[in-house]
């Protein structure tokens, strides 16, 4: 097909959604514009995943100087943090992925044409592109795809908007490691950097609104408040903030629970979707609270716009959104792909890690299924008793008839490592009876799934080392 003749798509957007699209799209023969307002690559390499990761690691290393089940036999030392240096490294480790996997890759493909500025819909075939100049360009295509992402939410607490508060975004590029850090959130994000921060030498407490990780099985918030508890970290649940002050470099937080204080909040509650400057009304694409609603594939109610990650109501996941991405590339070019989230993994990066899939028994039960559970303790996993390591547990939900496995809930030492053994026996609907016969390798923290399975029909503390 000739340049003449490609489908002409509009990107805007340059995070893990449009990248993948935009690529998706090109290798399937599409022409491509992609529109930018910000620096590229989007939230994971810049202020997401990349830098959250490499932090957080930098924290598990100067935790394990400071404190590891080993410290009588092997001396421990509390590390000297040069938060600087930290910094230093963590940006270029992002400077050069944004580089190599969005920036070149732009630049070389003749099918893609860059255009720096701010997008809005004029028609459901125009753009208007506000370029940083002042300008207005007019773009016209086939179709287009929005991958513009989310940002922290804001919370209309009394008196934050006027204090100079964290996110997650500047907290990651925060050049001083603060002595104390207020952390307001119970999810995946507050908990994160909460013990990162902590590891590297902060007063840490957590104000969260009910309890941690409200969504997931209440066994999973339980065992982590326990583990960041022996840490020193404190955890306060039930909180309900009224006020925020900062005066004299001291942040005061008034609270039902009395007044808190410290040298930084941080605000962790979530994220908004990125929508409310592309004038989706004027072409009538259907938001709920500002998520794009898409199908399954990734196509919006307005024929011709697509859109995917977390700009839209899918679970906000990076490789949710690349693989939302390219479906769309395939679905807007002739193609028919569909996304299925049925045996979706997530993984949480605090320590012990938290790694899901599938139902929790009451998701099974509200679903009207009937269940069989099993939780099997670690300290019934050679891998983590060789480690002095077995806080957590593995749970594990089958259909109670034919032992179908529909979830599996792991609070362990990289527990997202063996979490896409689950994904896999779920996406080949095994039984947790199956799952028990196969073989694992014998000291690792995957064989828990086959030694949890077992608990379905034996007492695994009665087996030996390595019995199957």
């Amino acid at each position: 097909m000739s340049e003449a003749q490609a489908i002409h798509i509009a990107v805007i957007g340059t995070g893990g959604a449009a990248m993948a699209m935009a690529l998706k799209a090109v290798e399937r023969g599409a022409r491509v514009t992609v529109v930018e307002r910000g620096t590229l690559g989007g939230t994971c390499v810049n202020t997401g995943c990349v830098p959250s990761k490499t932090m957080i690691r930098g924290a598990h290393i100067a935790h394990l100087r400071r404190n590891s089940p080993f410290d009588d036999g092997l001396g421990a030392r509390a590390p000297l943090v040069d938060r600087a240096r930290l910094l230093e490294q963590q940006r270029g480790l992002v400077e050069a992925l944004r580089e190599a996997k969005y920036a070149r890759i732009l630049r070389d493909n003749p099918a893609i044409t860059l255009i720096q500025g701010e997008a809005r819909f004029v028609t459901a075939n125009v753009l208007a592109v506000t370029t940083p100049e002042g300008g207005v360009r007019r773009l016209k295509f086939d179709r287009a795809f929005i991958g513009t992402g989310a940002r922290p939410t804001i919370p209309p607490i009394p008196g934050l908007a006027d204090t100079p508060y964290l996110t997650s975004t500047s907290a990651l590029s925060l050049p001083v490691i603060p002595k104390q850090l207020l952390v307001i959130g119970g999810a995946a994000v507050a908990l994160e950097l909460a013990q990162a921060f902590a590891r590297l030498g902060s007063q840490v407490t957590i104000l969260a609104r009910s309890r941690l990780l409200s969504r997931d099985d209440p066994a999973v918030g339980d065992a982590i408040r326990k583990a960041f508890e022996q840490e020193g970290i404190r955890v306060l649940l039930r909180i309900q903030a009224n006020r925020v002050d900062y005066a004299d470099g001291e942040f005061i937080l008034d609270t039902n629970a009395g007044k808190l204080r410290a040298e930084q909040l941080l605000i962790a509650t979530g994220r908004t979707p990125n929508t409310e400057r592309l004038n989706l009304e004027q072409i009538g694409v259907k938001t709920v609270r500002g998520a794009i609603q898409v199908d399954e594939r990734m196509q919006t109610n307005v024929p011709g716009i697509y859109a995917a990650g977390d700009c839209t109501g899918q679970p906000q996941f990076v490789y949710v959104a690349a693989a939302g991405g390219s479906r769309a590339g395939v679905n807007m070019t002739g193609g028919e792909a569909m996304l299925d989230l049925g045996a979706m993994p997530a993984v949480i990066f605090t320590d012990p890690q938290v790694a899901t899939v599938g139902l929790t028994e009451e998701r099974a039960t509200t679903q009207g299924l009937l269940v069989d559970t099993r939780v099997l303790s670690l300290d019934s996993v050679p891998r983590a008793l060789v480690n002095f390591d077995t806080a957590g547990f593995i749970k594990m939900v089958a259909e109670r008839d034919s032992g179908r496995l529909l979830g599996v809930q792991a609070v362990a030492a990289e527990a997202g490592e063996l979490i896409q053994t689950a994904v896999m026996a779920m996406r080949a609907n095994m039984t947790v009876q199956e799952l028990a016969e196969e073989l694992f390798p014998y000291l690792t923290m995957v064989e828990g799934l086959r030694l949890c399975a077992q608990t379905f029909t034996k007492d695994v503390t009665q087996l030996s080392c390595c019995a199957g």
